[in-house]
């Protein structure tokens, strides 16, 4: 009976000290995509990238547009050409597509120019939203905050360790 009850007290004991550390580690869960979406620089941001990039690809469009209109052009004087006239239109359509493939991937390739100023107009809005949350987790002493909003695999939140509108709070001061 002496045994059962040591046992029994080490059990509470143990589930007593499990729920102890359990507490110990404090989590929250912010959506920065929800946070960044009620900043109004993050909106001008998007708009001025949205209006550039829109710009850029009506650029491509219509330099796509002459290499076509280089072609059928083609097409429809090739009998008349020499051999050496059609060899020279040829070179002339390939250089123009190649040129035009290169103003894409300069403009949206992964280093490209729309990549550049993204970094430019939003990495220092970011940088503010993590910075907030960090002053936030550290005057509130968490220990961990998630985010929910992106690819960080979490697949389950209780809504009460939310955060957001804490953060969108703390920024618009």
């Amino acid at each position: 009976m002496k045994t059962i009850k040591i046992v029994l007290l080490f059990l509470i004991f143990a589930a007593f000290a499990s729920l102890n550390t359990l507490k110990a580690q404090r989590i929250a869960i912010v959506d920065i995509t929800r946070v960044l979406e009620q900043l109004p620089d993050y909106k001008e941001a998007q708009k001025q990238l949205d209006d550039l990039a829109a710009q850029w690809r009506q650029e491509i469009s219509i330099e796509y547009d002459q290499i076509k209109a280089m072609y059928n052009k083609y097409q429809a004087e090739q009998v008349l050409l020499t051999e050496d006239a059609r060899k020279q239109k040829e070179t002339e359509i390939s250089e123009r597509e190649k040129q035009a493939r290169e103003m894409q991937r300069e403009k949206f390739g992964p280093e490209g120019a729309l990549f550049r100023k993204r970094q430019d107009l939003v990495q220092p809005i970011q940088e503010r939203v993590y910075a907030s949350i960090k002053t936030y987790a550290e005057d509130r002493g968490f220990d961990f905050i998630f985010d929910k909003g992106g690819t960080s695999g979490l697949i389950f939140s209780n809504s009460e360790y939310d955060k957001t509108e804490d953060i969108i709070r703390s920024l618009s001061k």
